[in-house]
């Protein structure tokens, strides 16, 4: 669409036709949907469904993540003017991509939330697109896995993160984002063997078997060689990237639960992401943006940047002819 034709557009949430295409719209007004795609429960023909969870009920300090979804969506009313930097083709023009609008589930009815967002990831699998979710504190990514799995087996589990969320916990009734990871290794959702964690910062005794590539490494090995050593883990497996915002230094990303120092930069991340193109991406998450600790608005905007990213890897090895 041409920049004289938005004059003729009247908020393209909701009035977009075709999931395809930028939007020219000002960024500043009209309704935030993710990268002002359309508003909609309806997946036919769709490629790739964004989602928002605003839970953040699992944390073990600093709340706010509920509004995580919201802040990740307006932050990203800038980017859908021009393709992505650096990919080399246009997601959005070659994509179907859809916003269909959080999950709905009964706040006071904790216990329930798990069984109510598998249910909501399964039924977009099953109705063909992959899902970008926009969290929401760590935690969803376990139901979320359990949607996965379910379609595709053990899955390769990429995660960007300060923790490793693989501290022991047998207890699988109890919601705690710093213990999902175990507990999907333990029943089985993910290979170990074929997944990895970037960023790492922080200690735990037992990884469980799942590859770690510490923030000291990255710092020292530098992003090319941390995406090639992640391609040779997960190699041609299908797979799941998991993407907390605090991987990045708070420096970059402020505004979360539980910052931890030495972390990746925007740069870093924005490489490594790029040099894992060719990666059997099945979907993905960008979690932990916690509005109420960034009133700069940074924090979010790394978020939308990593969810771009997730739609670009997504897309890469599903290009139209």
């Amino acid at each position: 669409m041409a920049l004289e034709d938005a004059k003729t557009q009247v908020d393209m949430a909701f009035t977009r036709q075709d999931p395809r295409g930028l939007a020219f719209e000002n960024a500043f007004g009209g309704a935030p949907s993710f990268l002002r795609r359309r508003y909609t429960k309806d997946l036919t023909g769709v490629d790739l469904a964004i989602t928002g969870v605003p839970f953040d009920q699992a944390v073990t300090h600093r709340p706010g993540t509920r509004f995580g979804p919201r802040a990740i969506r307006e932050a990203s009313s800038l980017q859908p003017f021009d393709p992505p930097y650096g990919w080399g083709y246009s997601p959005l023009d070659e994509l179907a991509i859809v916003d269909c609008g959080d999950l709905a589930f009964d706040y006071a009815k904790v216990a329930d939330f798990p069984d109510t967002l598998t249910a909501h990831i399964r039924g977009i699998l099953q109705a063909g697109p992959g899902s970008v979710t926009l969290g929401g504190d760590h935690y969803i990514s376990f139901p979320i896995l359990k949607a996965y799995a379910e379609k595709y087996g053990p899955i390769s589990l990429i995660q960007f993160d300060a923790h490793s969320d693989t501290w022991p916990d047998d207890d699988m009734d109890r919601i705690d984002h710093g213990t999902m990871f175990y507990k999907a290794v333990k029943t089985g959702l993910v290979d170990p063997a074929r997944s990895v964690q970037i960023g790492i910062r922080t200690h735990n005794d037992d990884f469980l078997g799942v590859n770690v590539i510490d923030a000291p490494e990255v710092h020292e090995i530098g992003p090319k060689a941390v995406a090639d050593k992640v391609r040779a883990i997960v190699g041609d497996a299908p797979c799941y990237l998991t993407f907390d915002i605090d991987a990045l230094d708070p420096a970059f990303a402020p505004g979360t639960g539980t910052p931890v120092w030495g972390g990746l930069t925007s740069a870093q991340a924005a490489a490594i992401l790029r040099g894992l193109a060719g990666i059997d991406l099945k979907g993905g998450d960008v979690v932990e943006v916690s509005p109420p600790y960034d009133t700069t608005g940074a924090t979010a905007i790394m978020g939308a940047h990593v969810a771009m990213e997730l739609i670009c890897l997504y897309g890469w090895t599903r290009r139209r002819p």
